[in-house]
């Protein structure tokens, strides 16, 4: 699976179509500035939004509203064309702890980011997904965050990382732990020092906070540096009754950190 490039609401969705019907998932990320209405008071945003319109409203920082809008036009956008729908009949929810969902939609589950300049939305049919953004050069290391962020095992491995490229490798596991954190349902309410990831330079795999596996072969986890600015990742839990994964495969031996229905 990589990332797909929207370049707005003219752009085709047919990539992003095939990609859902041969996998059953599908991240797409865009540019703020390719999504935002020429005026965000335009009557056609009331029913493009839905009950969101109220939240922009609402909103007086202009950056904020300008993702808050785009992202929420391109996640609509994105599900309306899998579904073979409108945006405008679509309406966007949110679960306790602020998940997003489509309500009265239960065969696509949805993720939304945003950062600066860019978007991101993570699709699946097969169970569950979460997508995170972050700037690669957004500072961290530091600050006393790795402390915060890491685990043991993490922290050790950081030490191995070139200085030049440490920090960048900290805002790789940040996007990572609050993309599964995302797809949980538990967002920033689950310590990211209970879990951790594999170095970058080996398949991208959760661990324990000692470096064994932290999760069955239900889990899969992608990072990728998007426009050469961005790191962007996802988490995809599958639990194989889609028929997108062998159900054939071994088991790890360890279960996954936290059930994904749990904190909704």
């Amino acid at each position: 699976m990589r990332p797909l490039r929207n370049r707005g609401p003219a752009d085709s969705w047919l990539p992003v179509r095939r990609e859902m019907e041969s996998s059953g998932t599908s991240v797409v990320y865009a540019a703020v500035a390719d999504w935002l209405p020429d005026d965000l008071g335009r009557p056609d945003l009331v029913a493009a939004l839905g009950r969101d319109h109220k939240r922009l409203m609402e909103m007086t920082h202009v950056p904020n509203r300008s993702r808050f809008v785009t992202s929420r036009l391109l996640l609509k956008s994105a599900a309306a064309a899998v579904l073979g729908t409108s945006p405008e009949e679509l309406e966007l929810a949110y679960k306790p702890g602020g998940r997003p969902h489509l309500r009265g939609v239960d065969q696509l589950d949805v993720s939304i980011s945003h950062t600066e300049e860019l978007l991101v939305v993570g699709l699946t049919r097969n169970g569950r997904i979460g997508v995170d953004l972050e700037n690669a050069d957004r500072r961290m290391l530091g600050l006393g965050t790795e402390r915060q962020v890491c685990t043991p095992y993490e922290l050790e491995a950081l030490e191995s990382v070139p200085e030049d490229r440490r920090n960048r490798e900290l805002v790789r596991l940040w996007t990572l732990k609050e993309a599964y954190s995302k797809a949980i349902g538990q967002g920033l309410r689950f310590r990211f020092t209970e879990f951790g990831f594999t170095p970058q330079d080996q398949q991208v795999q959760m661990l324990r906070p000692d470096g064994t596996p932290g999760a069955g072969w239900e889990w899969s986890f992608h990072s990728w540096l998007a426009e050469d600015t961005y790191t962007l990742s996802a988490a995809v839990y599958d639990p194989g009754f889609s028929g997108h994964r062998d159900r054939t495969a071994p088991r790890a031996l360890l279960p996954a950190l936290a059930d994904p229905r749990g904190g909704e």
